[in-house]
């Protein structure tokens, strides 16, 4: 580790995760687990997790824009919008198959993530959050205000299921297994560019600018790349989105969504990969119970309507970040870090 503590990231707990072979044992144990779970669990709850595999492609790009590189990021649900958009354009209007449609979607929203990366070289902090908020309404103009037969306008964008030769993703079941090897690939990905130089030097930024410009780090370089990959994962989520609900439309990516991201991100615990996972799991399995259980608390209790139901969920959002704000502002990873050390010295307090 480096003795100075400056380019030390998180990445180093992360990958401690895995290092014994009792890890790796019980990480291939879970990985069985996620490949046999759509044979046993409901459809719905394969629809759930499919849910929570594309939002944790989108909040780990986030948590590289914000928790690595400290770049504000609040409209991280309009660059996931560009990339939905942008798969739906190639397979309708360009004839492409999926597996083309997802990495230019990716490409497609990386370069709106440099447009407004060269803001953030420039301002930091409360202007930079104002200008990636004027992101989603820029996004939501664009799309409303071209022509209809450019990006469906109001109407929205229906795309026919996902094809690979003729095999169609067309069941919850089989995109369950096409969104568990992109996310897997999508997390390999973080961890090997966070080890990586560019990693570093997010870090550095993150801590001290100023101090990293002295010693040789590109600042400007460095936040710019940050909103590219951060971007580039959210437009590879919201490609994926589009073929799951195979319907896209410029209501389903809003400013709330981006709160909701960084909500996930906050409570899994910032600068953490995994954190990144646990958050996503944990506030999409919060969401998707209110969604159930709201109409049968209004059937039972007339007295409730369900928008009051509902509304609970924007609430619950509003009290989780400010208890984790006070009360762990590291997030859950990093009371996970704690315990895993006090164990290890346990009995020994010092």
């Amino acid at each position: 580790m480096d003795p100075s503590g400056i380019f030390s990231t998180s990445y180093a707990r992360d990958r401690a995760l895995i290092r014994t072979r009792a890890q790796w044992v019980t990480l291939a144990l879970f990985i069985g687990i996620l490949l046999l779970y759509p044979w046993f669990a409901s459809a719905r709850l394969v629809a759930v997790a499919n849910l929570m595999l594309v939002t944790s492609i989108v909040v780990i790009g986030l948590q590289i824009t914000t928790g690595y590189a400290g770049q504000i990021n609040l409209g991280q649900a309009a660059f996931m919008g560009v990339g939905a958009y942008a798969a739906s354009v190639v397979e309708v209007k360009a004839g492409l198959p999926f597996w083309v449609a997802v990495p230019v979607a990716g490409l497609v929203a990386a370069l709106a993530g440099w447009l407004f990366g060269m803001t953030a070289a420039r301002i930091k902090g409360f202007y930079l959050a104002l200008t990636t908020i004027a992101a989603q309404f820029i996004f939501h103009f664009i799309v409303l205000n071209l022509p209809s037969a450019w990006l469906g306008g109001v109407n929205g964008f229906s795309l026919e299921p996902a094809r690979l030769g003729t095999f169609l993703f067309d069941t919850d079941r089989s995109l369950y297994y096409l969104f568990l090897v992109v996310t897997m690939v999508m997390v390999i990905g973080a961890f090997g560019i966070l080890r990586s130089r560019h990693g570093r030097a997010f870090v550095a930024v993150r801590d001290d600018d100023v101090a990293a410009g002295m010693m040789g780090v590109d600042v400007a370089g460095a936040k710019s790349r940050a909103f590219v990959l951060g971007a580039f994962y959210a437009g590879i989520g919201g490609a994926l989105w589009a073929y799951q609900v195979r319907f896209v439309s410029v209501d389903q990516f809003t400013l709330f969504n981006s709160i909701w991201f960084i909500a996930m991100m906050i409570v899994g615990g910032l600068g953490s990969i995994v954190g990144a996972l646990i958050g996503t799991v944990l506030i999409r399995g919060v969401q998707e119970t209110i969604t159930s259980l709201g109409p049968d608390l209004v059937e039972r209790i007339p007295s409730l309507s369900s928008d009051l139901i509902f509304a609970s969920m924007n609430v619950f959002l509003g009290l989780i970040i400010t208890l984790f704000l006070l009360l762990e502002p590291k997030g859950l990873m990093h009371r996970w870090n704690i315990l895993k050390t006090n164990y290890r010295l346990w009995p020994f307090h010092h």
